[in-house]
């Protein structure tokens, strides 16, 4: 069965007494029980029964099984947005003492989380070039307790070989935890190319049209300490579950996931070409581009649509905010992969509050543009680009 088709067809845990075919939504708390015994089984795990809605939900449970029946993973975990999902991941694999080896090109959020957050607790970050394997190699040690790294980085662009690191990971006896937001779970089989624990922003491509804030571990049961960690720890006591009323409308996104990924990735190649010959434009970072330097790598891991986020540069900070102010369709706004076409300028704004020399460290340019290619015609994207980028440079 195609994922097209299985994103549609998950049947219900329990059916529904009246057979609705979507399933509904459980806004409420708490649960009736026949007896003690029946009451006690819930609560203590003997039994797949809701006890409580702030660690069990049947809307949310069966938005997590509809992402099992896509990936193959043996569980799946719904969060209250993205970074609670990276923060449950982290929390339930590192300890005071641990290290985890990473990128410097990271989310800012993320890269916070790892380098000032988590040094409060004694847990390092040991950030390096994940594109050269050596780098890793010497990095890691008998506290090394995960490799993460994002899938493509934000706003970047770089592809690390999830391959070399996952086999350095379990050489080691350590996963490899990665941020695959960027290209959904349809698109790939993470477990075949040695991922242990994907963690993706739901509020992205799966939400559909930016409708609600979401985030997921996918867990392929290779590391079991983990897995009770994250049930156990992150969901019982973290208190960051996903509400039903977002379970229930992610399960709707996930339905036209794929059609709307499909035309979203190839209007950004279209558009990716034609930035890369407009006047103005100093370059343009999108994987699906020939020229963009892990191409082939991209390809060969994640297959040939290569997303709906794409970067250019122009000449310096001050046409990037012309360009910004010129645009007449594309919003100026944050978030990725909305059914409609946003913009932003990260130096100033998702990474605006660090510091010159940490933006410095991650390569973020005060010449670059970020774009989220939405649903719109992308003769009618391109066209507000163009005058846009024209307005910017001539004015």
């Amino acid at each position: 069965m195609y994922n097209s088709t299985k994103a549609i067809h998950t049947p219900f845990q329990r059916r529904d007494v009246y057979d609705a075919l979507q399933m509904p939504v459980y806004h409420t708390m708490a649960y009736e029980f026949d007896n003690a015994d029946v009451m006690a089984d819930a609560f203590c795990g003997r039994s797949d029964a809701p006890d409580y809605s702030r660690v069990l939900n049947p809307t949310v449970t069966h938005f997590e099984q509809r992402i099992v029946n896509l990936t193959g993973a043996k569980e799946v975990s719904a969060y209250s947005s993205g970074m609670a999902a990276i923060s449950a991941i982290i929390l339930s694999t590192a300890s005071a003492g641990k290290n985890i080896i990473s990128s410097r090109h990271l989310f800012g959020n993320t890269f916070l989380l790892l380098t000032q957050t988590l040094s409060r607790f004694n847990v390092e970050a040991r950030l390096t070039d994940l594109t050269n394997p050596e780098n890793v190699k010497k990095l890691v040690d008998k506290n090394t307790c995960c490799i993460f790294l994002e899938s493509v980085s934000n706003p970047q662009t770089e592809v690390a070989d999830v391959r070399q690191l996952a086999k350095i990971a379990h050489d080691n006896g350590i996963p490899l935890i990665a941020d695959t937001t960027m290209i959904p779970f349809t698109q790939f089989d993470a477990s075949k190319v040695g991922i242990d624990f994907q963690v993706v922003s739901t509020t992205k491509y799966v939400s559909g049209g930016a409708t609600s804030l979401g985030g997921v571990i996918i867990d392929y049961g290779n590391f079991p300490d983990i897995s009770k960690r994250i049930k156990k720890d992150s969901v019982f006591n973290f208190g960051a579950y996903m509400t039903p009323h977002v379970a229930y409308m992610q399960t709707i996104g996930l339905e036209t996931l794929q059609v709307r990924y499909d035309r979203q990735a190839s209007s950004a190649l279209y558009i990716a070409r034609l930035l890369e010959k407009t006047p103005g434009v100093k370059k343009v970072g999108y994987p699906g581009l020939e020229s963009h330097p892990h191409y082939q790598l991209f390809k060969d891991i994640y297959g040939d649509k290569a997303g709906a986020m794409l970067t250019f540069d122009l000449a310096d900070e001050a046409k990037c905010f012309k360009f910004i102010n010129a645009l007449k369709m594309i919003h100026r706004a944050t978030n990725l992969f909305d059914n409609r076409s946003l913009a932003i300028h990260p130096a100033s704004t998702i990474f605006g509050p660090l510091s010159p020399e940490q933006r410095k460290t991650m390569d973020i340019e005060d010449t670059t543009i970020r774009l989220s290619i939405g649903l719109e015609d992308p003769e009618d994207i391109y066209a507000d680009l163009a005058q846009a980028i024209d307005s910017a440079i001539n004015n």
